[in-house]
């Protein structure tokens, strides 16, 4: 550990009170190897990789926690009697230092809302966060908070990664000879002409794999998409198959997001053949 810098409370922990210009052996900490070092207004916490903690510094409200007001200008260890120390925290802005044990427990003392804890108080506490919001003056942030977001799965894009699933699905449709895997139980709940498919008496029901020769693959995975997710993303083009399809298979839902797709994609170019097809499926 080296120390350079403002030293008027021997915060550098080099044994006397004189600024340094340029960086200076800790002496007393030859032999200790630290993990972390935190500072406070004007003194300094030290943890080692044995869980020993050393402090040196400025004293004036106990944030040393030596039991005494004396400042010290080189390290000396404290708070032995808390047994093993994982963490520790002090802020530029206050005099409070904080730690915590091995087994969770927070400790804090120094200058606290106006009162002077001269060694390691228990707190009731579960982060060292909690101790500087409460009771440093003024109230600060130790270190940069920082959020952590967990992605949780929603029901819908679970849905979504369902279709096409090989490690679950019971059932493939070949279209344009191509595959997609879907699951005949979600197809039941979601679609009557599949709950009609899927019985006994329908020869589709014993079958692994089931043909699909009237819709194109862009169309029928559209129309599976549909079925899992509720959404529908196809150009206007290929809405007028799915509305083809909508109408056969009696998707009364399926069809009004066609019709929209539909006329939102209106042109000069293909009005004449859109308005065709309006008619022909009574679309809106």
């Amino acid at each position: 550990v080296y120390g350079w810098g403002l030293n008027s409370n021997g915060q550098l922990g080099l044994g006397n009170n004189v600024n340094q210009h340029n960086p200076c052996r800790v002496t007393a900490l030859q032999g200790v190897v630290i993990t972390k070092i935190v500072c406070g207004y004007s003194h300094t916490l030290a943890l080692s990789d044995e869980g020993s903690l050393w402090a040196w510094g400025a004293n004036s409200y106990g944030q040393l926690g030596t039991g005494n007001k004396a400042n010290q200008c080189a390290p000396v260890r404290v708070a032995q009697d808390l047994g093993r120390i994982v963490d520790i925290a002090a802020s530029h802005y206050c005099h409070l230092s904080a730690a915590m044990t091995q087994n969770s427990k927070i400790y804090l003392w120094g200058h606290c809302k106006g009162q002077s804890v001269v060694g390691p108080q228990e707190t009731g506490f579960s982060s060292l966060h909690e101790v500087f919001a409460l009771w440093a003056s003024p109230s600060v942030t130790y270190e940069p908070l920082s959020v952590t977001t967990f992605t949780r799965s929603s029901l819908a894009q679970a849905m979504a990664l369902a279709l096409d699933d090989e490690e679950t699905a019971d059932v493939v449709f070949v279209v344009d000879d191509r595959r997609i895997r879907a699951h005949r139980a979600v197809l039941k709940i979601r679609c009557q002409y599949f709950r009609n498919m899927f019985q006994e008496h329908w020869k589709e029901n014993n079958l692994e794999e089931v043909e699909v020769k009237d819709y194109s693959f862009v169309v029928f995975r559209a129309f599976l998409q549909y079925i899992y997710t509720d959404t529908v993303n196809v150009s206007p083009e290929d809405a007028i198959g799915l509305l083809e399809l909508a109408n056969a298979y009696c998707e009364e839902a399926l069809k009004h997001h066609c019709e929209r797709i539909i006329r939102h994609g209106i042109t000069t170019e293909n009005a004449a053949m859109l308005y065709a097809v309006a008619i022909k499926y009574e679309a809106t």
